[in-house]
């Protein structure tokens, strides 16, 4: 089958009906909120510490962070399809790979693999798409396409969890694996065209040697590097740290699952206010519920603060996904978003391969999670003031009428 061509009057929604699956079950969702659900099955499989299993996410993390530029570049170049295609195909590969892992240096070789290629499948790849195929709406494609992560985090941690229960922690990577082909893999393949430079608006053109050099470039960085070291390290401890606590396994999985039912409300709610209002104030905002969050997640021991926990939690990372690219669209040179996006992503993966490591870190030596969580609340606090003093930009109206 033909892929669908741009000019195509359904194009559009074709990009975004084949963009939520294939997100859903990206680097950016399944790996993220399975992880938690492998920590003690390993553990006491293997008689590993937290802390080094933790070390697999955080090589990952790195080299998601070290990857994510060439890969952008590589996007901006070449296309979105020549890249995302074979980068889903080897992900698909080493995460299937994980149900023969029998050593650490196998559990980190195929967390490293899929750290390569994981923005090649997810956010970095998929949001160049919905950016070249809409302008005026755009704030509410990319949170629609974002809820792929919202839907993934909502059905993955009972799943994933379920899977290790009934079949064991092997056959749940395979199981997992073949779902990311089905949905990650399958639809671009029939339905993605080769898709280059973004459309609508102004196109703006620079280097990012030019835009390294701004304010604004620093203070993205800066407020997505303190987000994602508070919520990345959160969340891949999530059902542990509930555990811990004397709740439930159901529980602590209905909380992370309640955690993605708040991203994708977040996300959806974040996307409607870009298109009417400040990324900056919205985001800050956004950013600013989930500190609190977290604050409360440190000291959680019951059920009511868990859930609450995690729903201010999941408010937040809806809007954080949203507003990288939408900011970065807006702001920055067109003709260099994948690689610009890409920049931003190796600081917000940076952060996402020590938060996990933290937290690991403080169980290990405290046997409790609370000082590392209120820390990173703290942190997550500076990174929603760091977002809210962005200058003003131009609305999507006056680009257009520019």
């Amino acid at each position: 089958m033909k892929p669908a061509a741009p000019g195509s009057k359904n194009f559009p929604a074709r990009m975004i009906a084949i963009s939520v699956p294939g997100i859903m079950v990206s680097f950016g969702s399944l790996v993220i909120f399975t992880f938690g659900a492998f920590v003690k099955p390993l553990s006491e499989r293997f008689g590993w510490s937290r802390g080094r299993i933790s070390l697999a996410f955080t090589l990952a993390a790195l080299m998601v962070g070290v990857f994510s530029p060439i890969l952008g570049r590589v996007i901006d170049r070449i296309g979105v399809r020549r890249v995302l295609l074979p980068c889903v195909a080897v992900y698909c590969a080493a995460f299937t790979s994980l149900a023969l892992i029998r050593s650490l240096a196998g559990l980190y070789a195929a967390y490293a693999v899929m750290g390569i290629v994981g923005n090649g499948t997810a956010h970095l790849a998929w949001a160049r798409v919905i950016s070249a195929s809409f302008d005026q709406r755009r704030g509410i494609a990319l949170a629609t396409m974002m809820a792929g992560v919202g839907a993934g985090a909502i059905g993955i941690p009972p799943l994933a969890t379920w899977l290790v229960g009934a079949y064991g922690w092997s056959a749940a990577c395979l199981i997992l694996g073949a779902a990311i082909f089905v949905f990650g893999f399958i639809p671009p393949l029939l339905f993605l065209p080769e898709i280059g430079g973004l459309s609508g608006g102004v196109r703006r053109t620079g280097s990012f040697r030019t835009v390294r050099g701004s304010r604004v470039f620093w203070l993205l960085m800066g407020g997505f590097f303190l987000f994602s070291i508070s919520v990345n390290g959160v969340i891949a401890h999530l059902i542990p740290l509930l555990t811990d606590r004397a709740l439930s396994n159901s529980t602590a999985a209905l909380a992370a699952s309640m955690l993605g039912v708040l991203t994708l409300t977040g996300r959806l709610l974040t996307g409607a206010l870009l298109d009417r209002f400040q990324g900056s104030w919205v985001g800050g905002s956004f950013f600013a519920i989930a500190a609190v969050g977290v604050a409360v997640l440190s000291v959680a021991s019951a059920i009511p603060a868990a859930y609450v926990a995690a729903g201010l939690i999941g408010l937040g990372m809806g809007a954080e996904a949203d507003l990288m690219p939408y900011l970065i669209s807006r702001y920055f040179p067109m003709d260099s978003f994948s690689e610009i996006y890409g920049y931003s992503f190796t600081a917000y993966a940076t952060a996402a391969a020590f938060g996990p490591l933290l937290m690991g870190w403080s169980f290990d030596q405290f046997h409790s999670y609370a000082g590392a969580a209120l820390a990173l609340s703290g942190a997550m606090l500076a990174g929603a003031i760091a977002i809210g003093s962005l200058p003003v930009y131009r609305t999507p109206e006056a680009l257009t009428n520019k």
